[in-house]
Formats: structure tokens, sequence, C-alpha cells
């Protein structure tokens, strides 16, 4: 049996929520089960890691989750982040997805991949559009990187977070990759902070 919660959090680009489920043994560590970069309002952004992780709000993080979000912020704040080493909990994700986000995954900070790349590496060439599909349902963006994952030519492809392409285009300017026909992310209320590199 699994307890679940969530928490926001502030960033440099906003309000962000992240969502955690732990095992009811005395021994076990919390895994990540959902995260939600910042919507229109904080509203949304409450309504929607509410909607998906069907749990009640946490008055605070255990300390390993702690840990996880002081690094988004450093991450959002232009402070690269890895973070394959978080414990994540994808229950009710097909093994497809799941197998496209561990590929997700292996991709570091400052480097980018595309949809057919990752296809490639899953030994199903023809699978580009489904790579794409199971990125968009990705409940843990930024931790699981879908952001890095491109289209051909280096063009961004598409991202389910607000403020899409331009959101997906400013994380990844904070990782040191520029996207072609993209142009720069335009500001979006409270979403980006002018002091960011």
């Amino acid at each position: 049996m699994k307890r679940a919660a969530y928490c926001l959090f502030e960033t440099p680009l906003g309000l962000c929520a992240i969502a955690w489920s732990v095992d009811e043994r005395p021994t076990s560590s919390p895994a990540v089960a959902f995260f939600q970069l910042p919507e229109a309002s904080v509203k949304l952004t409450e309504s929607r890691i509410a909607r998906s992780c069907r749990t009640r709000k946490s008055d605070g993080p255990p300390s390993q989750i702690a840990a996880i979000i002081e690094r988004v912020r450093l991450h959002l704040g232009g402070k690269a982040q890895d973070f394959s080493d978080v414990t994540l909990d994808l229950g009710g994700t097909g093994l497809f997805a799941r197998r496209v986000y561990e590929a997700a995954r292996d991709i570091r900070p400052g480097e980018t991949r595309t949809y057919g790349e990752i296809a490639k590496a899953l030994n199903q060439p023809t699978a580009a559009q489904a790579v794409g599909q199971a990125l968009g349902r990705n409940p843990i963006p930024l931790i699981i990187p879908c952001h890095r994952v491109v289209a051909a030519g280096g063009r961004p492809g598409g991202f389910s977070a607000h403020g899409g392409r331009s959101t997906k285009a400013r994380i990844l300017e904070i990782e040191g990759v520029t996207l072609k026909s993209c142009g720069a992310p335009k500001s979006q209320g409270n979403l980006w902070d002018a002091t960011l590199p």
C-alpha cells in the first residue's frame, strides 16, 4: 500500500508542484510520482497536480523530496542539474512509455535527441510519433527531461506544459541549448524571470 501527497513551491519560472508516493514500510523512501511546471495561474498549477495525483496537499515534503525541490529551483535558476538519480513512481504507465522515459533520462543537460533517435534506440525506428505521444503524457516533466527530445533538424517539436514550445525553448536555453525556428521565449506573466541568463 502506498501513501501519496503533493506540495507547491516557488521557482525562478513560477510556481511548480511535485507529488510523491511512499510505501507503508518504515524503511521505504518517497518516489516522485508527478511534477507540474508553472501554469498560467497558481490556481491552475494546483488544480493540475491535484487532479493528476488524486491525493492530498502536504504541509511539507519529506527531506528527500525537499532536496529534489531545491535542485529544481537551482536548475530553473540557471544551474543545470542532473535528475537521473531521482527515484520515480511510474505506476500506471505502459511498458513502451517507460522505455521512452528511460531513454529520455539518459540525455544529459546541454544535449538533445530527436524523436526518431529515441525510436531507433528502442529498436522501433518507425515509432517516432509514438515516442512523441508518450512524451506528451510524461507525468514528471523536467525530471524525466522530455524537453530534451526535439524534432528533426533541431526544431523544437511539441511540449505539453503551459507556454508550449516557448517553455521548452526556455528550459533548454537554461541548459545551454538553442533551438532553430523557435525564436526567443516571450514573457507570459510570472512564468519568466527577467534575471535568468
